[in-house]
């Protein structure tokens, strides 16, 4: 992935410099001239293309504010109710993630979102526990985590 940047970059100050004028805008062309060669090439290539990895982290870190907005106004409604109408408690998240960036990306998410809090992870990586605000049910809260979060992470960090 790198060498594609490194390659993209390169083809851009060779672009501008080709100019008289050196400016943003003739950088910027150069850019995308590269990144069109960089698609015209890709099959030499043994990895994605590093704008798709690009793409596919910008992905994940919309769902994650997205996430973190909708958990904000949860905690916050239940807050400001006079009485608590809450059942906190602890689950035990199975992760299908197998390395320890990926399970280190995915207890750090948890943790930034409001209501939730990643307290260990199993010896193996293969379990980790989260304090939850509020469990209303826990293979809903299990099934969110794995569609919105872990999914992509195994994507991106993979």
């Amino acid at each position: 992935m790198m060498l594609q940047i490194l390659l993209n970059l390169g083809i851009a100050l060779v672009w501008t410099l080709l100019w008289t004028k050196y400016s943003i805008l003739s950088f910027a062309t150069g850019y995308i001239v590269g990144l069109g060669m960089l698609i015209l090439l890709r099959s030499q290539f043994k990895e994605k293309l590093y704008i798709i990895k690009c793409w596919q982290v910008f992905e994940l870190l919309v769902i994650f504010i997205k996430e973190l907005i909708i958990a904000n106004f949860i905690v916050v409604a239940q807050v400001l109710r006079p009485r608590l109408n809450i059942k906190p408690g602890i689950i035990a998240f199975p992760t299908e993630l197998e390395t320890g960036l990926q399970v280190t990306i995915l207890a750090n998410m948890i943790s930034l979102t409001p209501g939730t809090l990643s307290m260990e992870v199993s010896p193996d990586n293969k379990t980790i526990y989260i304090h939850v605000f509020n469990i209303d049910d826990e293979e809903q809260i299990v099934k969110g985590i794995k569609e919105s979060f872990e999914k992509r992470i195994k994507v991106v960090a993979g």
